[in-house]
């Protein structure tokens, strides 16, 4: 086809042509040739009106492909007019620039993502009502994939708290939090980043009491020490003389009293240092479903149960401190249902494939909300003879294996203890 401008003013020339002719032939009252250059002048008009709705078709096959984001089209020129075919390479271009900017941009995109989903720490993006842009994979399994923040997250950032205490399927997490706030066309948003600092407090805690211990027990033990010695001196000196028999029964009740004491101390002292010499756990790949056999073996009562969903589940651990934790665990049990008419006490291993879970829940008396706050702290205890200790050591142990534990319960209710490995 020729070049559109000179195809466009052919056109028009014929219009202006036909339209003269028609003049001149009403004038001379030429009917015939009237009609004729009417004719002429719709023909070439159609003509016209169908090149210029070529050339909106070219561009609006264009600014549809530009709508639906499909740049792999190239610009073909309706004419062969120089400008035209110009315009049409710079268009061409100018999607190829447009899909490789595009493309580059994806590019960056799932490298970013796929760099904060190998993270640890939980990073969303979120609105001011609390409603979630976007998480990365570790906030995902944080919240449990939730379209909205948990309440208290959001009073947390609201009040520009650093720490939450928030608790995810009775597992208690502190939460630090770090907010950065950013405007996107007129809107705030706010890009949030959880990190799970629980098990750093617990260490901070364990590494503070363990100071402490180590400190009253080189005190303590200097001060019994020599109690003892002078009180078993002084008991054998009123042995050998026995003179003045009424000052020497009073002196040897003395004495005893107070050896009695001293051993009462270091027996105290002893506890403390059953929490100081935990052995760092050797661990070993233990078959759940043996473990489980061996502790039956120890633990008859027909009252308690075992169940394991997946026979084949196995974790890696220390076996004898697990065999410390779960004993110490189903001994307190059984105390809890010591008045109970028909105990029950059901031990669960589970696994939700990165983590592996274990339940120990009974039918007891239950704890109160009060007492349930501070079992395992050292040395807490409503035991009339127990030592305080034994759940202290059971976290002190699971921590160090990097697991945690918790408890829930509602007074004569029962207890449900929570244990996690990864």
């Amino acid at each position: 086809m020729k070049t559109y401008t000179l195809t466009i003013a052919l056109h028009i020339a014929g219009i202006f042509l036909s339209a003269l002719f028609l003049a001149y032939s009403l004038l001379q009252e030429w009917f015939f040739c009237s009609v004729f250059s009417v004719l002429a002048i719709v023909s070439i008009s159609i003509r016209l009106y169908i090149l210029q709705m070529r050339q909106v078709k070219s561009w609006r096959y264009l600014v549809d492909c530009l709508l639906q984001h499909d740049l792999t089209q190239m610009v073909h020129a309706p004419f062969k007019d120089k400008a035209m075919q110009e315009l049409a390479t710079d268009l061409s271009a100018a999607l190829r620039s447009l899909r490789q900017q595009l493309l580059n941009e994806e590019v960056k995109r799932q490298y970013y993502e796929s760099l904060l989903n190998k993270v640890d720490t939980a990073v969303l993006v979120a609105d001011k009502q609390g409603k979630i842009d976007w998480t990365n994979r570790a906030a995902d399994t944080l919240l449990a994939s939730s379209p909205f923040l948990p309440d208290e997250i959001l009073t947390a950032i609201r009040k520009q708290l650093p720490v939450v205490h928030y608790t995810r399927q009775n597992l208690p997490l502190d939460l630090s939090i770090d907010v950065t706030r950013i405007y996107l066309q007129g809107c705030e948003r706010w890009i949030v980043s959880l990190k799970n600092i629980h098990a750093t407090l617990e260490r901070n805690e364990m590494e503070a009491w363990q100071k402490l211990i180590r400190v009253l027990t080189h005190e303590i033990m200097n001060s019994i020490t020599p109690i003892i010695s002078l009180a078993e001196t002084l008991s054998e000196r009123c042995k050998e003389s026995p003179e003045e028999t009424r000052n020497r029964q009073h002196l040897q009740q003395g004495l005893n009293i107070i050896r009695r004491r001293s051993k009462g101390l270091l027996e105290f002292v002893e506890n403390y240092r059953k929490l100081t010499r935990i052995a760092p756990p050797v661990k070993v790949r233990i078959s759940v479903k043996e473990f489980f056999a061996d502790l039956k073996r120890l633990n008859p009562e027909p009252y308690i149960h075992f169940q394991l969903t997946d026979e084949s589940l196995e974790w890696e651990a220390d076996r004898a401190q697990m065999e410390q934790v779960f004993l110490n665990l189903l001994k307190n049990a059984r105390e809890a249902c010591a008045t109970v008419s028909e105990p029950s006490i059901q031990v669960l291993a589970e696994s939700n494939g990165k983590e592996r879970i274990f339940i120990i829940q009974d039918n007891g008396e239950g704890i109160l909300p009060d007492v349930l706050e501070r079992i395992f702290i050292p040395f807490f205890t409503t035991k009339p003879s127990g030592s305080g200790i034994g759940l202290s050591l059971c976290k002190q142990i699971i921590t160090l294996h990097g697991g945690s534990i918790s408890a829930t319960s509602e007074n004569g209710q029962g207890c449900c203890f929570r244990i996690i490995f990864p």
